[in-house]
């Protein structure tokens, strides 16, 4: 074999030029250290899509996705500790730049939504949660947009005993039918009813009272955030971060069966069939990857809830949504 062609070929195997492998390829990409909710929770849904088709490697960067509790998420997080963050709700990134943190939003994986469901029969409108029990993770962002869209529909929340539990909690708390009503939200919703379908969902006329309030159909929620040092100092990671997660979200959609599989595996619990059909259907799920900068107005509205449902003690730096991520 002529030399040339062995040399070829070694470089087309991953050898190069000095013998590096592919091994070390991908560890000479550059990394990023991302927290990230643990399963289940939409943090951590498109974690498995992107290291199984390796989309990080694709967009030239190694995400190394480090899963946390919601607390430690947080205070590690707002402490710098991790300087990205993968399940970064809105209005947490509100919360840790009222306390002086420099963060922003980069772009948003995951549009809100929330519901309440119960097994009583006098319990139809969320009106009727007044004087009843009702089960939350009421430390949780959503929780707190749930408390502005209750607040909007005139539910005198301190007439509703608010029983606080951890996220994972929520399901077993309806399972066992220790709790008149329970607000959460997917994957745990799907999950859930699919193990007790007799279950009745409350309609929260969410769409319709979100665009009255704000103009806009996009209800911001949860996607990746960084801090602004970071930012500064890695701009073009902005930028590939941004593509690999929108790879995710679309070969998810394009591929819902494989995708569920990758994404069941990494949930306890769940069933496979549920999952797919949440990908396939998305209107609970609400997967919308895009652009802080293009879904600004609708961020700011979200800010705006946070104010009016007390959850922020004032409003809130526009400097907190990037804009410098390519449309």
């Amino acid at each position: 074999m002529h030399k040339l062609t062995r040399y070829l070929l070694k470089a087309v195997l991953g050898f190069g030029i000095a013998g590096m492998s592919t091994q070390t390829f991908a560890q000479s990409l550059p990394r990023i250290d991302m927290v990230v909710f643990g399963a289940p929770s939409l943090g951590a849904f498109l974690t498995p899509i992107i290291k199984q088709r390796k989309l990080d490697a694709k967009n030239g960067i190694d995400i190394n996705f480090v899963e946390r509790t919601p607390d430690a998420y947080i205070a590690q997080f707002n402490s710098g500790e991790f300087q990205v963050g993968g399940s970064a709700a809105l209005l947490s990134v509100a919360v840790a730049s009222n306390q002086g943190v420099k963060v922003s939003y980069l772009f948003n994986l995951f549009d809100y939504y929330g519901a309440v469901v119960t097994d009583r029969p006098d319990i139809r409108t969320l009106k009727d949660l007044e004087g009843r029990q009702l089960v939350a993770a009421s430390g949780s962002t959503n929780y707190a947009m749930f408390k502005w869209l209750a607040m909007n529909q005139g539910v005198a929340l301190n007439k509703v005993a608010v029983q606080n539990t951890a996220t994972p909690g929520l399901i077993g708390y309806a399972l066992a039918n220790r709790a008149e009503a329970v607000q959460l939200w997917e994957p745990a919703y799907s999950i859930l009813l699919a193990k007790k379908p007799g279950l009745r969902t409350i309609d929260l006329d969410m769409h319709n009272r979100w665009k009255k309030f704000s103009g806009t159909d996009n209800v911001p929620y949860l996607g990746v955030a960084a801090h602004d040092a970071w930012i500064k100092k890695n701009p073009q990671l902005v930028d590939k971060m941004y593509t690999t997660f929108k790879d995710a979200a679309e070969w998810l959609r394009a591929n819902p069966a494989e995708g569920a599989k990758m994404i069941s595996i990494s949930i306890k619990g769940s069933d496979e069939a549920v999952i797919r059909k949440l990908i396939e259907d998305n209107s609970r799920l609400g997967m919308n990857v895009q652009t802080a900068a293009t879904l600004k107005k609708s961020i700011e509205a979200v800010y705006a809830t946070g104010v009016q449902s007390g959850y922020l003690s004032k409003d809130v730096d526009g400097a907190t949504i990037y804009t410098g991520v390519r449309k």
